[in-house]
């Protein structure tokens, strides 16, 4: 006995390494150098941006720039050899909406121009207003009364109850060595009772929201010409607005500023001083297409077995109205076209197909995404649909124009040593890291719950957060470069994934 074991313990040195090496990802580098050759010394990234950015503008969902963006970004994929390009309806979007006019100045206690953006969604003002904006502090419904029959064709403006704080924090910054190592870790679990602040929270919201909505009825009736808001942010105007179903009426022209010019204009009135402003909005409803629609492509698989299988790669292509939409989102296009592109250009013959998804409304609540979901692979009502298990995985790029340093793989276990294994031919452009961490708020989030492998990539944050949804967002704010190391790192992923015998392995998941 004691000899047999010896043998067998022999027989383990030996065979583990080969079992090792059995299960470690096959990554074919000969085509991680094509790629990488292709797409640091071709790149088309500052061209898609530049003309997603400065020749497009902003994308608001249902503007005619968003249909301008469908029919270029699908024009310039036939272009390059794709195919079964489409323009594909995911439902019922609402009214769309263009700002075709705005002027905002105060005149009087001296001229200044005025930075602001109308809110979408809203309505004009009918012409130019002039005159002296209307301090109004309601508080509660009591409140009301004082101002009745006084607002008339006025332009109102509320007291400041909170002011942006200034921030000693660095105006960009990368993932450190530390940052990465950190992130690759699960988090703390908290306990059963976590949430209930957040929930308080939520009570308070809801009120707050049903409060405001009180206010702006009140405004209506009274006639008020339009209201002022100040943007919650030093230096920027941030603003957004609420989609409007077919056939309903927009609100009030209401109009974001910058936090200093606004609060400028109460501080003077809260002492007395005359103001008066120069006002004009001017905007357009588009009802002839009320629908939203996402842009589809692919490179067809080419095995017998495999080809109905899908890789899916995307980003939303609609943006807000304030800047140009640059790095939200943009720059996720920019990336995953640039995938396409390189391996179209490379000729790939990829066992299953690969697909990218240009999404409509996830501004909105991930509309476009959930829409195609929902017709292709998942209903709310009538459960999995024919497709379900034909997609191998989506990947998803929304967090900017940041370096790729990994994957967040919402919880998905199997997965990681997968990527681990993919990433590592690009450790020395910085991408490192599959973390089981999850990732939000964005169309991946769809996939993710419908059961399906829906994944984000890990970028650098950069300035995230500090120029979305803001008139800061625009062409100079991308990372150029960093979006051409994540295109290739991608690229690479979406190639050897299609490639593999399985399919990214699921989480145990009963949506």
């Amino acid at each position: 006995m004691y000899y047999y074991r010896l043998m067998c313990q022999a027989f383990l040195v030996i065979l583990f390494p080969f079992v090792l090496q059995a299960q470690k990802e096959p990554v074919d580098l000969e085509m991680v150098q094509k790629i990488k050759h292709e797409g640091l010394r071709n790149s088309s990234i500052r061209d898609i941006s530049f003309h997603l950015t400065d020749v497009i503008g902003p994308r608001l969902s249902g503007s005619t720039n968003l249909t301008r963006a469908y029919e270029w970004t699908s024009q310039q994929m036939e272009e390059w050899g794709l195919e079964n390009v489409e323009i594909a309806p995911w439902g019922e979007f609402g009214r769309g909406w263009d700002n075709t006019k705005f002027y905002a100045a105060m005149t009087e206690p001296y001229y200044q121009s005025l930075i602001g953006v109308p809110r979408a969604w809203t309505r004009g003002t009918g012409g130019l207003v002039s005159g002296a904006p209307v301090l109004v502090d309601i508080q509660s419904e009591e409140d009301f009364d004082q101002y009745r029959g006084q607002l008339q064709g006025k332009v109102v403006v509320t007291p400041v109850t909170s002011e942006p704080s200034l921030s000693f924090n660095p105006l960009a910054s990368r993932y450190s060595d530390e940052d990465l190592e950190r992130i690759a870790e699960l988090p703390e679990v908290r306990g059963p009772n976590y949430g209930d602040v957040a929930g308080g929270g939520r009570s308070d919201w809801a009120e707050r929201r049903a409060f405001n909505q009180m206010l702006n009825a009140f405004f209506e009736e009274e006639g008020v010409a339009a209201v002022l808001r100040p943007s919650g942010t030093f230096g920027a105007v941030r603003s957004g607005g609420s989609r409007l179903s077919e056939g309903q009426e927009p609100g009030i022209a209401q109009v974001d500023m910058t936090f200093e010019h606004y609060a400028r204009i109460v501080r003077l009135l809260e002492a007395g001083i005359d103001v008066s402003i120069d006002l004009e909005v001017e905007n357009r409803f588009l009802d002839d297409d009320t629908k939203g629609y996402n842009v589809l492509a692919e490179i067809p698989g080419t095995d017998r077995r495999l080809r109905d299988e899908v890789v899916l790669i995307g980003g939303h292509l609609d943006s807000w109205h304030v800047g140009t939409g640059a790095n939200d989102n943009a720059a996720g296009v920019a990336i995953m076209m640039e995938v396409m592109r390189i391996l179209k250009e490379l000729e790939v013959e990829p066992r299953r197909t690969i697909r990218i998804g240009l999404w409509g409304a996830e501004e909105q609540g991930l509309f476009g995404s959930r829409g195609y979901i929902s017709e292709h692979y998942y209903d709310q009502e009538t459960g999995k649909k024919e497709d379900y298990d034909k997609l191998s995985a989506y990947f998803n790029i929304d967090n900017g124009s940041g370096r790729l340093r990994g994957i967040w793989l919402m919880g998905n276990d199997e997965a990681r040593p997968i990527f681990e294994d993919l990433l590592e031919p690009f450790h020395d452009l910085g991408a490192t890291t599959a973390t089981l961490r999850n990732a939000g708020s964005t169309d991946h989030v769809a996939f993710d719950r419908a059961g399906l492998p829906g994944f984000n990539m890990m970028q650098d944050r950069l300035d995230y957060g500090r120029g979305y949804h803001t008139n800061m967002d625009t062409f100079e704010r991308m990372e150029l470069g960093d979006m051409m190391q994540a295109a290739v790192v991608m690229a690479s992923i979406v190639y050897h994934v299609a490639q593999r015998d399985e399919r990214i392995p699921r989480k145990v998941f009963s949506p």
